[in-house]
């Protein structure tokens, strides 16, 4: 139970998540999880990547959903302050009076700093109580984009993404790390994830963890041609993963169908919405999906300003 408040709830270990992308590349250069790169940009240090989270809520989450979680769980989550490499994080479940099907989740660092705000579902739970499809209901319309300018909502990505991941499998560029080295660090390990023990699992495989069904989904990424002028550095502001018929599996041949859902837009950022839909190679059975809030730094664009100018967006 959590002490600070009157809502049942669930409470995880302090963990501290391992920074695993500061040779992450993209477009030619680094990105905002290389020390530099963010200090650039006014923060500290390379911030650790948000779904790495998600791996502390699957031991709470099993627990209160069972098996289910990994067939049809959904996590859906607004990512509201970065955390570096040495700090510590815990993960909260606070249950829905009513509900056994629907929680709400949230993640905190050691002095209480938010770290992530979301929901957590299984079975047939309508997407709209989810929170990032209720953030993207309350968005405003873009109207003074300039590096996500040529981009269109209901774009779709350029080819079908063919996609695996092995355990020694480079991930490429976006993801310079295996299976087997997340392993090695993940906040919660689980026989089931492993390459000796994942057989044992009621899958009869090995599954890929919650967090690492964000990197084989955005391994390909470049290739869809949803992105906007570059070079400019982004970020995960917000990123929902739904199982419809899951788990996802080691070894396993995907294929990924993308389109825009959203595009907006605040002070510091633009943003494009992304929903990536995983097919079974071969059959064309949907197993999941995921929304992506990718948020890009108008700052790291060297053209913003001028070309927010020449399209009569300046103040």
């Amino acid at each position: 139970m959590d002490a600070f408040s009157d809502t049942p709830s669930l409470c995880g270990a302090l963990r501290q998540p391992r920074q695993m992308l500061a040779q992450q590349s993209y477009d030619g250069h680094k990105s905002i999880h290389d020390d530099a790169m963010a200090e650039g940009l006014g923060l500290r240090a390379g911030p650790i990547e948000g779904p790495t989270h998600f791996s502390q809520f699957d031991p709470l989450l099993y627990h209160v959903f069972g098996r289910a979680w990994f067939e049809t769980g959904c996590i859906s989550a607004h990512y509201q302050n970065m955390v570096v490499e040495g700090e510590e994080v815990r993960a909260f479940v606070d249950f829905v009076p009513g509900r056994a099907d629907f929680v709400r989740v949230r993640a905190e660092k050691r002095d209480g700093t938010p770290v992530l705000t979301g929901t957590a579902s299984v079975g047939d739970v309508d997407e709209r109580e989810h929170e990032l499809p209720q953030r993207m209901a309350r968005l405003r319309p873009a109207t003074t984009l300039v590096i996500n300018r040529d981009l269109a909502v209901g774009q779709r990505g350029a080819v079908v993404e063919k996609i695996r991941m092995g355990f020694d499998q480079h991930m490429g560029d976006h993801y310079p790390f295996t299976l087997a080295d997340k392993l090695k660090v993940i906040t919660e390990p689980s026989p089931w994830y492993a390459r000796d023990t994942g057989a044992e699992s009621p899958w009869g495989r090995p599954i890929i963890p919650t967090e690492m069904i964000s990197v084989l989904l955005g391994s390909t990424s470049a290739q869809s041609g949803l992105s906007g002028r570059k070079p400019a550095v982004g970020l995960f502001a917000g990123q929902q993963i739904r199982l419809l018929a899951g788990p996802l599996l080691v070894d396993q041949d995907y294929e990924l169908e993308r389109e825009i859902v959203a595009l907006s837009e605040s002070a510091r950022t633009e943003s494009v919405w992304i929903r990536t839909r995983v097919f079974e190679a071969g059959t064309r059975r949907a197993v999941a999906e995921m929304i992506l809030n990718g948020a890009v730094m108008k700052a790291s664009y060297a053209a913003y300003e001028s070309e927010a100018r020449a399209l009569g967006y300046a103040a």
